[in-house]
């Protein structure tokens, strides 16, 4: 199974560092970042676990939950966490899950051949409340993810979703926003009251901000 973005992702139960889960109950109305890792005690992965520990009220603020995945077991995961811990400076709370006999990888095609047969490469999943795939990233075993992108794409989703507009190359929270072609400049002027730029036909800005600050 290819998972694409827009899928319901596949729920599992597992043992987690925080107790059994159900996978779907877990995320509950929340957000999800669910990343993979090659394994325990390997250094970059122990770096964007600390990272991770580091960014959790970041997390928190976006309503995004943090949860790991290592095909090893919970007693291993939980030796790991005390050198994340100590050598990253922070105070791991998220659940990393187990898994050992490689399903949830296999599940989430975690597993490529030609990095490894049996450990994870470093995929990324976003997946918004609705249990929906709303972005996947995968990078090698041997580059660690950028955590700044990570949190602005979940800027990005959740901006695009609240607002109905789409956004630019590189855009950050307070940076001009597109309106979608599908959307008519009669209905744009509705839509968007404050007004908005037409640089071509296809391309409208519009400061969302503004808009924002009104419904504060």
């Amino acid at each position: 199974m290819t998972l694409l973005l827009g899928d319901t992702v596949p729920d599992f139960t597992a043992d987690t560092t925080l107790g059994p889960i159900s996978f779907h109950d877990w995320i509950g109305e929340d957000w999800a970042f669910f990343f993979s890792h090659p394994a325990d005690f390997t250094p970059v992965c122990t770096t964007e676990m600390g990272r991770t520990s580091q960014l959790s009220a970041e997390f928190t603020a976006r309503g995004v939950k943090p949860i790991g995945l290592s095909t090893d077991t919970v007693e291993e995961h939980f030796k790991w966490i005390e050198d994340v811990n100590d050598t990253q400076n922070t105070t791991l709370r998220f659940p990393i899950v187990a898994d050992p006999d490689l399903k949830i990888a296999k599940l989430y095609e975690m597993l490529h051949p030609s990095e490894s047969e049996t450990a994870a490469v470093r995929s990324v999943f976003i997946i918004d409340s609705d249990k929906k795939l709303r972005l996947t990233m995968t990078y090698p075993m041997n580059v660690g993810r950028n955590f700044d992108e990570i949190l602005r794409v979940i800027d990005a989703l959740k901006t695009s979703d609240a607002n109905g507009v789409a956004l630019p190359a590189d855009w950050r929270p307070g940076d001009l926003a597109i309106i979608p072609p599908s959307v008519s400049d009669e209905e744009a002027k509705i839509k968007f009251p404050q007004g908005f730029d037409t640089i071509r036909s296809y391309l409208r800005t519009v400061d969302i901000t503004s808009s924002q600050k009104d419904n504060a």
